[in-house]
């Protein structure tokens, strides 16, 4: 799974979505009466230990390149963390990660809103059916601390997202993940004094082992749209749902009701048929400047 054809970068994201899942399920498995905030401390730490062995890969006369987008990216980061904690930890894997797909549809509309960016017909198409969509899974009569967590989520992922493009040109993704996960520390450390809860050695193997699968989550992301348009392979993203729900059923019994599917249909066909399009358009594009030449 090199990555270099289509088909193999397709499944790299399949793959991929699969580990971020088993990330989500290991903080769903271990409840919500721990320690959050040492829980989140240790997760970050275990993931500037398993950087350690690719430091080569930082551009030490460039060390602090950044620094400012990726403390924002860094807090950002910590805030939709806690929101996935809570979040998993109240409500169903596949209703919790229905939400969290709502942030490419959130990325659109900050697109816009800080970026000047024009939406086709199709974009605005995504944006309304996907707070509809949210709606209907989350049903306003229902919402709740959990289901606006899940919110702050999507919405972290997606001001993260964004922010991606202010990164400096050439940097590394070790480097970029070094630098957001050391600049995080202060504050989860903080956060922690104040929570106040004795050390729990316990939460390191639930702690390793969601950083562990989130890393691999990250290098199949790498390879998959290194080689390979992004708009070929982003609706491959989307199989996370599907994992969510096997995953959901095998590991916690959780069996979504009829308002889930068309929920997470309004959020996802739209985002489909969007990048059908792209892949369309790219391919006729291709074509003319063959037959151009």
């Amino acid at each position: 799974m090199s990555g270099r054809t289509l088909n193999s970068a397709i499944l790299l994201l399949v793959v991929g979505n699969f580990l971020a899942i088993i990330s989500d399920s290991i903080i769903k498995w271990q409840g919500g009466d721990v320690a959050i905030f040492q829980f989140v401390l240790i997760r970050v730490l275990c993931t500037v230990l398993m950087l350690l062995p690719f430091v080569a890969l930082i551009d030490r006369r460039r060390l602090f390149a950044g620094t400012k987008i990726h403390l924002i990216r860094a807090h950002v980061g910590l805030a939709g963390v806690l929101c996935m904690i809570v979040a998993l930890n109240n409500l169903p894997l596949a209703t919790a990660n229905a939400v969290f797909y709502a942030a490419p549809v959130l990325v659109m509309v900050f697109g816009v809103w800080f970026f000047g960016e024009r939406l086709s017909w199709l974009s605005v198409f995504s944006v309304v059916s996907g707070f509809l969509g949210i709606m209907v899974i989350l049903r306003p009569v229902e919402m709740s601390w959990a289901s606006l967590s899940a919110l702050g989520l999507a919405v972290a992922l997606a001001v993260n997202a964004l922010l991606v493009r202010k990164l400096p040109r050439g940097q590394s993704m070790v480097h970029t993940l070094m630098l957001t996960h050391i600049y995080v520390i202060p504050a989860a450390l903080v956060l922690t004094l104040l929570e106040g809860a004795p050390l729990d050695p316990s939460l390191i193997p639930a702690a390793f082992g969601s950083s562990f699968f989130i890393m691999g989550y990250n290098i199949t992301i790498l390879l998959a749209y290194r080689n390979v348009a992004a708009n070929q392979v982003t609706s491959a993203e989307y199989t996370g749902l599907l994992w969510a729900l096997v995953v959901g059923w095998l590991w916690f019994s959780e069996v979504p009701d009829l308002w889930f599917y068309l929920g997470s249909a309004m959020i996802v066909v739209p985002i489909l048929m969007q990048s059908l399009a792209e892949h369309r358009r790219s391919r006729i594009a291709r074509r003319a400047c063959q037959a151009g030449s």
